[in-house]
């Protein structure tokens, strides 16, 4: 098991669908800053601004840049990630689904709205796991998580974050967004610094409060896929949409669109 794993922190990750790593990223954090300010310099195709007319600060996002941005390919592939991944996910091979940024400057009031990640993928399976990591310090402003949800019997409703509609035409096949505070659910959040990270399953159900500091607070995601991943069709375009990928559902993830970064032998 990798130095910074326990067997409780696999436990707890398989039991609850989270847990935090400490010091995951932080011999990066440099690399990764500068990587999250060439990409808001430089948006992709997803980049995307999630305030609406009269909101304060700014809520950056932007996701699936790692192959153009050398900042973030360089840890990709030269940090531990990819083995921690394996250890949590109990999987022996690994590979990259995407990454994501996301900034919220001082001032933003805007939450990040509670979601689960999985069902805006072409992804099946329970081998996975996100990875997100500051790059400033948090303390009001960090992921938060309920803590089993990856485990409910149905996925929670994806919708689109300014608009707040559904994502998907059968809205009977998901449970409404619930409100894991008013309902009394048992949410994990952490005070993290710089590289910490916090691990979850992508029907982990999360969100974040606003970033009402007078710091920033810049965000480094990485997503990874184990052993199980399946592609799975969804009734509607998923998010990531990655176009003309010309997989078949029950196929594994093409390797050449996302590659293996660790393998067990």
């Amino acid at each position: 098991m990798h130095a910074l794993l326990t067997q409780d922190h696999v436990d707890t990750f398989q039991r609850d669908g989270v847990v935090l790593i400490k010091g995951l990223f932080a011999d990066h954090v440099e690399t990764i800053r500068a990587g999250i300010e060439r990409n808001m310099k430089e948006p992709g195709p997803y980049a995307a601004e999630n305030l609406k007319e009269g909101e304060g600060g700014r809520f950056f996002d932007d996701y699936c840049n790692w192959t153009r941005i050398p900042e973030f390919e360089e840890v990709i592939r030269n940090c531990d990630v990819g083995e921690v991944a394996a250890d949590l996910m109990q999987s022996k091979r690994v590979q990259v689904f995407h990454d994501h940024v996301l900034v919220k400057e001082p001032g933003t009031s805007k939450p990040t709205p509670w979601h689960q990640d999985g069902p805006y993928y072409f992804v099946d399976g329970m081998q996975n796991v996100s990875f997100w990591s500051p790059m400033d310090t948090v303390r009001g402003a960090s992921l938060r998580c309920v803590a089993g949800s990856h485990a409910w019997e149905k996925p929670v409703l994806p919708t689109r974050w300014l608009a707040e509609t559904s994502f998907y035409p059968n809205e009977d096949d998901y449970m409404p967004v619930p409100d894991p505070d008013a309902e009394g659910m048992e949410i994990r959040e952490w005070e993290m610094e710089p590289g910490d990270a916090v691990a979850f399953n992508y029907g982990t159900l999360h969100g974040a409060r606003g970033n009402t500091t007078e710091s920033r607070r810049r965000a480094f995601s990485l997503r990874l896929v184990g052993d199980d991943a399946r592609y799975v069709e969804r009734p509607g375009p998923t998010s990531p949409p990655f176009l003309g990928h010309g997989m078949t559902p029950g196929q594994m993830l093409r390797e050449d669109w996302f590659p293996v970064i660790y393998q067990r032998t």
